[in-house]
C-alpha cells in the first residue's frame, strides 16, 4: 500500500510505479471537539461516519481502533488533532490530512478551491486545540474522503503524494513539538563574537562592531547623520559621493571602488545576522519546556511553498545563519546526527527525466566533479554553474557558455526542464514525478511585456517539477529516519531544511542512527524510482552542536 510505504508502517523495496492504492482500508476519522478537551473517532465507510466514540483528549488512546494495525486515520488537519493521539501515545502511521490533500487535488484533479479543506486550523497560546474556526463535523469529513479518493482514481502515483503529504504534516508537528535544542549562552558568545558587544543602552541598539562600522560609513559618505540602516538613506548618500548605483545590493556595490563600498558591505552582512538570528530572535523564539530543556520553537508549513517544500512560521528556522549554528547543540549524554542529501535537486531531475547518463555520473558523493572527471566541463564551479543555469532558467554569464556541454551529454535530462518551460510559457500545467501540478498562471498581455511574463513563467515551471520531485523524495527520506529511529529510546527528529535533517541521538547509538539515516535515504530512492539506477549519497556527521558539521 502506497500509505505504509510512505508513512513507514510497512516500508518496503517495491517499486512505485508497480504498486496499486486499492487496498481495502479501515479509515478513522478523527475530530477535536468542545476546544480539544474531548475527541470523536469515527469510522468512516461510504461517505458516513459510524460507530460514533468520544472520549477524553487524555484517554483518546483507550480506542482499540486507533491500534489496529493498517488503520489510517483521517483528519481536517494535523495541527489540531494529532497532538492529542501522540499525547496518548497513538501510533500513527498511516494518516489523511484532508486539508493538505485538497490543495493538492485542487490543482491535480481540479477539485472546487472550497475554503473550509483549504484553511489551516491555527491553535492559540492559551489552549493547545483552541480552534478557530471550528473543525468539520465528522460526516463532512467522510464525504471529503470519498471525494479525495474518487479524485485520485487509479493514479498510484497521486495516491503515494497524498500519503506523503499527509505523514508530512504529522513529522511537522512531531518537529515542533520536540523544537531544536539551543544553548543560549553559546548563542550569545557567538554574536558577540560575530557583532560585538550588545549595545543594552545604546540608542542606535548596534552591537559594538556594527556601530564602528556605521560610523565609518557615514565618514567615508561624508554624511554623519547617515542611517545605515535606511536603504534609501544609503541610496541617496552614495549618490552624492559620486556612486552611480541603482540599488544597494551587494552584488552591484562591488562594482565600484570607493571607500565606503568595504565598510557598507561589511555592515549589511552583520545587519541581516543581528535581524535574523540575534538577541531578540532567540529571545522571542527560545523557549525551556516542562522538562527544563531550553529549544527553539519551530512551526513548520508542510506544502508551504507551491511546489511542496516545507516553510515555517515567524521563526526564520528554514535559513540559521552558519554563524550561530553552533548554538544548536545536543544535550549531556547526547550528540546531533546532521545529514545532508548531496546535490538534491540534479538527481531528482535525473530520476524524473530516467536519464541514466546522469545518474550514473552521480554514482558517489560530488555530481558536480563528476561532470569534471567525464570531460563534460572543465571545472566544478562551471559543472555547479550550468546545472543552476538548467534548473532555474538561467541563459547568460557563464550558465549559458556551459548549458550547451551539459544539453549533449544528458539529452533526457536537459530536454525535460526545456519541455517543462515551453508548456509554462504556453500556460499548460506540468507535474512532478508524483503528480503535484503546478497551478495556472495570470493571463499576460500578447505583447513584450506578456512575452517576459511568459518567460518568467517558463522558469518557474521549469524548476517546478525538479523542485517538487526533490521534495517528494525529501519526505519519503523522513519518513524513513521516523521509521528506523523510533526504537532508539531518546532519539528525535529535531531539524528539516529541504535536503538536511538533524536527529538527536544518545551518544552511544549515534552512529547506528547516523546509518539509518544513510539507509533510510538509499530506500527513498527505491520507494520512488523503482529500480531506475539513481543514488542519494547523504553525508553525515555526528557532532555536539550544529556547527560543527562540516559545509
Amino acid at each position: 500500500m502506497w500509505e505504509a510505504q510512505i508513512s513507514v508502517a510497512d516500508v518496503d523495496d517495491t517499486p512505485a510505479d508497480a504498486v496499486r492504492a486499492d487496498a481495502v482500508r479501515a479509515d478513522l476519522g478523527v475530530v477535536p471537539l468542545e476546544r480539544g478537551s474531548r475527541i470523536a473517532v469515527a469510522t468512516l465507510e461510504h461517505g458516513r461516519a459510524v460507530d460514533v466514540r468520544e472520549h477524553d483528549a487524555a484517554r483518546v488512546g483507550d480506542d482499540d481502533r486507533l491500534r489496529r494495525p493498517g488503520a489510517r486515520i483521517v483528519w481536517q488537519d494535523a495541527k489540531a488533532a494529532a497532538p492529542a493521539l501522540l499525547d496518548a501515545g497513538v501510533p500513527i502511521d498511516r494518516v489523511r490530512d484532508a486539508r493538505l490533500v485538497h490543495r493538492i487535488l485542487v490543482d491535480a484533479r481540479s477539485l472546487p478551491l472550497e475554503e473550509r479543506w483549504s484553511r489551516s486550523l491555527r491553535t492559540e497560546a492559551e489552549g493547545l486545540f483552541s480552534l478557530a474556526p471550528e473543525p468539520e463535523p465528522l460526516d463532512a469529513l467522510a464525504e471529503q474522503l470519498q471525494r479525495q479518493e474518487a479524485a485520485i482514481g487509479d493514479d498510484a502515483g497521486l495516491a503515494m503524494l497524498a500519503a506523503a503529504e499527509s505523514m508530512g504534516a504529522v513529522l511537522a508537528v512531531e518537529l515542533s513539538r520536540e523544537g531544536l535544542p539551543f544553548d543560549r549562552d553559546r548563542h550569545d558568545a557567538l554574536l558577540t563574537e560575530a557583532l560585538g558587544e550588545r549595545a543594552v543602552h545604546s540608542p542606535s541598539g548596534r552591537p559594538s562592531r556594527m556601530e564602528a562600522l556605521a560610523v565609518e560609513v557615514r565618514a567615508a559618505l561624508g554624511d554623519p547623520s547617515l542611517n545605515p540602516d535606511s536603504p534609501q538613506e544609503v541610496l541617496r548618500a552614495l549618490r552624492r559621493a559620486g556612486v552611480d548605483v541603482a540599488s544597494t545590493a551587494r552584488w552591484e556595490l562591488r562594482e565600484h571602488d570607493h571607500p565606503a563600498i568595504e565598510p557598507l558591505t561589511a555592515y549589511k552582512r552583520m545587519a541581516r545576522l543581528h535581524t535574523a538570528n540575534g538577541w531578540s530572535w532567540a529571545q522571542r523564539w527560545a523557549r525551556v519546556d516542562e522538562r527544563g530543556r531550553c529549544r527553539m520553537a519551530i512551526e513548520y508549513v508542510p506544502g508551504g511553498v507551491v511546489t511542496g517544500r516545507w516553510a515555517t512560521e515567524g521563526s526564520g528556522a528554514m535559513q540559521i545563519a552558519r554563524q550561530i549554528r553552533g548554538a544548536i547543540a545536543a544535550e549531556p549524554g547526547m550528540r546531533l546526527v546532521v545529514a545532508d542529501a548531496a546535490q538534491l535537486e540534479p538527481r531528482a531531475l535525473a530520476a524524473l527525466a530516467r536519464d541514466e547518463a546522469l545518474a550514473e555520473a552521480g554514482r558517489g558523493a560530488d555530481l558536480y566533479q563528476a561532470l569534471v572527471d567525464r570531460g563534460v566541463v572543465d571545472t566544478r564551479t562551471h559543472a555547479k554553474l550550468g546545472m543552476l543555469g538548467a534548473l532555474y532558467g538561467g541563459t547568460t554569464g557563464e550558465s549559458a557558455v556551459v548549458l550547451p556541454r551539459l544539453g549533449r551529454a544528458y539529452p533526457r535530462a536537459m530536454a525535460t526542464v526545456e519541455a517543462a518551460a515551453r508548456a509554462g510559457e504556453r500556460r499548460e500545467r506540468v507535474r512532478t514525478w508524483l503528480g503535484r501540478t503546478s497551478p495556472l498562471p495570470p493571463r499576460w498581455r500578447d505583447d513584450e511585456h506578456g512575452g517576459r511574463q511568459a518567460r518568467a513563467w517558463g522558469r518557474f515551471t521549469r524548476n517546478f517539477v525538479v523542485q517538487g520531485t526533490a521534495a517528494e523524495w525529501a519526505l519519503a527520506w523522513m519518513a524513513g529516519v521516523r521509521r528506523a529511529i523510533r526504537d532508539v529510546e531518546g532519539a528525535a527528529l529535531v531539524c528539516f531544511l529541504h535536503d538536511e535533517v538533524i536527529v538527536q541521538a544518545p551518544e552511544a547509538r549515534a552512529h547506528e542512527v547516523a546509518e539509518a539515516v544513510r539507509a533510510a535515504a538509499a530506500l527513498a530512492g527505491r520507494t520512488l524510482f523503482g529500480d531506475f539506477p539513481i543514488e542519494f549519497p547523504v553525508q553525515t556527521a555526528v557532532v555536539g552542536d550544529w556547527g560543527q558539521a562540516k559545509d
